[in-house]
């Protein structure tokens, strides 16, 4: 929902600017004496199906809390939509926090409440609609979720795994939000249901227009799912490009991560096809962006 901006708070790119929704630079992110991100860069454009990947411990959660504003970088600058964080008012920073929609780990459902309540707490706190449509229109983003129609009066602890993702993804899709962030969102499922779930957010992307950032260790969701891979590597975004651009780069980590063992029969399989996997154009050897 709009909220009234500052003067200063809305930018005026040019025509021909690159049209971001996500601008970081020089992020820091630091816990006492252990800096986890030294000097971060990152962009993601709009429309873009983006996965954020890396080691264990470098930090893929941290940066995202960073990115939605749940905990504030020591030092960079971060812009999201184009509006500078650190320059932006409270209402500014709250109408941004409105544009976002957030699939936590492991769903972060209230299990006292049934899917509809929680679809409906967002809804309740921030929109501003009839409350004899409330009902309808949390009904509506939990067939948009692939849920059926019977699960909304349902608590999470009756749900599978899968439909307990379905469920906190319909809550994160209560405000229409424009920046989809998800934290391992195919964590604990089986692979049909994985690959499903995939199929989905590329769906909600290209019919609602939505840009996806989410943290992952599927292999599938890597090489199958997403318009680019940005791997966190040295404290640092090493590199952003699809996974066969990272697979050919030469850091020992991007060869280890791409062309392991376990990644191997995804890099073959991706080097044999005559046509790009998902439905989107990949970007050139030349949109490869590193830190």
């Amino acid at each position: 929902m709009p909220s009234s901006m500052n003067l200063g708070d809305t930018p005026n790119p040019s025509p021909a600017s690159p049209d971001w929704v996500i601008e970081a630079s020089g992020l820091v992110n630091q816990f006492g004496s252990n800096r986890v991100h030294d000097g971060l860069d990152f962009k993601l454009a709009r429309g873009q199906v983006c996965a954020l990947v890396g080691g264990s411990g470098t930090g893929k959660t941290v940066l995202l809390h960073t990115l939605i504003m749940l905990r504030q970088a020591n030092a960079g600058s971060l812009k999201l939509f184009g509006v500078e964080i650190a320059k932006a008012s409270e209402p500014t920073r709250q109408s941004l926090r409105e544009r976002i929609g957030v699939l936590f780990q492991g769903g972060a459902l209230f299990t006292s409440l049934t899917v509809l309540e929680n679809v409906l707490l967002p809804i309740k706190e921030h929109g501003q609609f009839d409350p004899h449509w409330l009902k309808d229109l949390g009904m509506s983003k939990i067939l948009l979720a692939g849920l059926p129609a019977d699960s909304a009066h349902k608590l999470p602890m009756e749900l599978s795994g899968g439909m307990v993702k379905r469920a906190a993804l319909a809550r994160a899709l209560a405000l229409d939000p424009e920046l989809l962030v998800l934290d391992e969102p195919t964590s604990g499922l089986d692979p049909i249901g994985a690959a499903a779930f995939d199929d989905l957010i590329r769906t909600l992307s290209e019919t609602l227009g939505l840009t996806v950032l989410q943290a992952t260790h599927d292999l599938d969701s890597i090489w199958r799912g997403v318009d680019e891979v940005a791997f966190l590597g040295r404290k640092k975004m090493l590199a952003v490009g699809t996974a066969m651009e990272l697979a050919q780069r030469e850091e020992p980590e991007l060869q280890a991560y791409f062309r392991g063992a376990r990644s191997q029969a995804f890099w073959l399989a991706a080097k044999a096809a005559p046509i790009p996997i998902h439905s989107r154009d990949e970007p050139s050897e030349s949109q490869l962006r590193t830190s």
